[in-house]
């Protein structure tokens, strides 16, 4: 019988990563070097290479995919199976963001299909924390710009001029559709929850360089017919009211939705005829969560996979809850 899963974070130095990866990962990340940077904790993955390893109850030590080629529907949905076979359709991770990310911009099905033969990536980000005065970059200041005035712009290396600078809070949400240029600032932790995909065009890298004096690679050909350049920022910063003991959906759409969730004491979440798996992210606070009778506890970090067959879910505890689900429609 299948129960609330959860699983080993896979922990990456990143150029502009910092410390907080080490002290939110605990037990993860202690054999870790500490004097390295570390930018993304991939907590729940299938990209080949990153498989998230379960880490409780009698599955421990069996990756995401041999659990989806086992228990197919059962885990992940009928639907979701079909379309997606053995690659879980989302990637969750936890970002440290001590310096400036490079911009970016990710294709869609289609290009990602055609150039790649893989998902498109669309995403999303919860401002866990942030300094602050601590901001983002978000689509283009100007929704007319043209495709020549951007290849003009990064031509004479004067790209931020033309981007959308978002200042930010803890608690924000931002929508990331694919095709959409952005750029995470320093001072800022998120967690992301995008599809799985690994595809990404560097499109500006704020001339920096590694140890050894080098600059990373760019991929400004590539990323200039994926950009939507008419992405609108304020559509994209998703604001929400989240009262005592209820709920938000924040986010629908058709690769996720993103509901949050303030738990005070216990709150029973009916998913009955829910043809998906449910992942749980414990934002702020402890908490327990019960599918079908069988509990599992989550500190602030953590995250729980609930299978597609388990219905009935009991959220015991205090704090702020992310609900996360793939549902074809």
């Amino acid at each position: 019988m299948l129960y609330p899963l959860k699983f080993k974070p896979r922990i990456k130095e990143r150029i502009w990563g910092g410390s907080a990866i080490l002290r939110k990962r605990g037990k993860a990340a202690a054999r870790l070097a500490k004097d390295r940077l570390y930018g993304e904790s991939w907590d729940l993955s299938s990209v080949k290479g990153d498989i998230s390893v379960v880490s409780n109850g009698m599955l421990k030590g069996n990756n995401l995919s041999e659990l989806i080629e086992v228990y197919m529907g059962e885990l992940v949905g009928e639907e979701n199976f079909e379309r997606y076979g053995l690659e879980f359709p989302l990637l969750v991770k936890y970002l440290d963001c001590n310096d400036r990310l490079s911009v970016q911009v990710h294709p869609d099905d289609t290009l990602a299909e055609e150039r790649h033969g893989s998902f498109g990536k669309t995403e999303a980000w919860y401002v866990a924390e942030c300094k602050e005065g601590a901001a983002l970059y978000l689509g283009f200041k100007d929704r007319t710009i043209s495709r020549e005035e951007y290849i003009a712009a990064v031509a004479e290396s004067r790209l931020e001029e033309l981007l959308n600078r978002v200042e930010v809070k803890r608690g924000d949400v931002f929508f990331i559709p694919a095709g959409t240029v952005h750029a995470l600032g320093a001072g800022i932790e998120v967690v992301e929850v995008q599809q799985t995909s690994d595809i990404t065009y560097r499109i500006y890298d704020w001339d920096r360089v590694d140890s050894e004096g080098k600059s990373r690679e760019l991929h400004t050909a590539l990323a200039v017919d994926a950009i939507d350049f008419e992405a609108d920022a304020e559509e994209l910063h998703r604001r929400y009211e989240l009262s005592r003991g209820g709920e938000a959906k924040v986010i629908e759409s058709p690769y996720f939705t993103l509901t949050l969730h303030d738990v005070a004491e216990r709150k029973v979440l009916d998913r009955a005829g829910f043809d998906t798996f449910i992942i749980y992210i414990c934002l702020e606070g402890e908490m327990t969560i019960t599918a079908d009778g069988i509990a599992e506890s989550l500190a602030e970090g953590e995250l729980v996979l609930v299978p597609a067959e388990l219905n009935e879910v009991v959220v015991e505890g205090c704090g702020r809850l992310m609900e996360v689900y793939t549902l074809n429609k």
